[in-house]
């Protein structure tokens, strides 16, 4: 069987890591799939470079303001469809989500949006998670499987990140953002990495880019691979790539056969 290696990222802006040697990492790391969030950028605005590249499908998903949010899909296999949010304004204006289709499972790549300064947007945040799981379980009741990557903003338990006590007032880590995350999880929704190492510390995909929080490894683990339970038998790995720099996030990703 095929193994295919799957990658998420958020980037903090596709034009700023291109400049950092983006391309030069993708083409060592050759991989079967990425999604990357925060792109800030329109398509107008995207590398050329970026825009097409060899062997792989591209597909962008922009937010209506400039300079924020959005996300992109590189893939070297040709969906059978794509879908681009959930259906309404809302929740669609900021490009946050592409959902790809392939004969095996469907992947949402997606960016679920942040809680925002003193957490006024946490009601957003939780009614587009909502909205993402309810599209998500439309697809498990037609015998779809499910691939969900991408940054939720959120780190679920205390292990997954490095102060929890600190930062149990902040959004990223308040008790109803990781109340939904537990909702999910009960669903079936398979978080890969803690699949593999339930009780690895200090493994984080996000670092504060003040106080030298990466140096020091004081981060989050907010980046995720979740799948539904009957992708388990082919899945082989799931890692995260701390050493990669470019962006204040890391890339997280699985190996899966199919």
């Amino acid at each position: 069987m095929p193994k295919l290696t799957l990658l998420s990222w958020n980037v903090n802006g596709i034009r700023a890591i291109y400049k950092k040697g983006f391309l030069n990492w993708f083409s060592q790391m050759k991989p079967d799939f990425l999604g990357v969030q925060e792109i800030k950028a329109d398509l107008a605005q995207v590398p050329k470079d970026l825009a097409e590249i060899k062997d792989y499908e591209v597909y962008y998903s922009s937010a209506e303001k400039k300079g924020y949010a959005g996300t992109g899909v590189f893939s070297k296999r040709k969906p059978l469809k794509i879908e681009y949010g959930l259906g309404q304004e809302k929740f669609d204006k900021e490009g946050r989500l592409i959902i790809l289709h392939y004969p095996e499972f469907i992947i949402f790549s997606v960016y679920i949006p942040n809680g925002s300064k003193d957490n006024y947007r946490v009601p957003y945040k939780l009614e587009y998670s909502d909205k993402m799981l309810e599209k998500a379980e439309g697809f498990r009741k037609e015998g779809k499987a499910i691939i969900i990557c991408g940054d939720l903003n959120t780190a679920h338990k205390e292990i997954d990140l490095a102060r929890p006590r600190e930062n149990r007032k902040s959004t990223g880590f308040l008790p109803e953002e990781c109340a939904w995350l537990d909702k999910f999880v009960g669903y079936g929704y398979v978080d890969t990495f803690r699949h593999f190492y339930p009780d690895k510390r200090e493994a984080y995909s996000w670092w504060n880019q003040r106080f030298q929080a990466r140096e020091r490894n004081v981060g989050w683990r907010i980046d995720y691979f979740f799948t539904t339970p009957d992708l388990l038998p082919g899945l082989k790995s799931a890692f995260i790539l701390s050493d990669v720099m470019g962006s204040d996030h890391c890339p997280v990703g699985i190996e899966i056969e199919i």
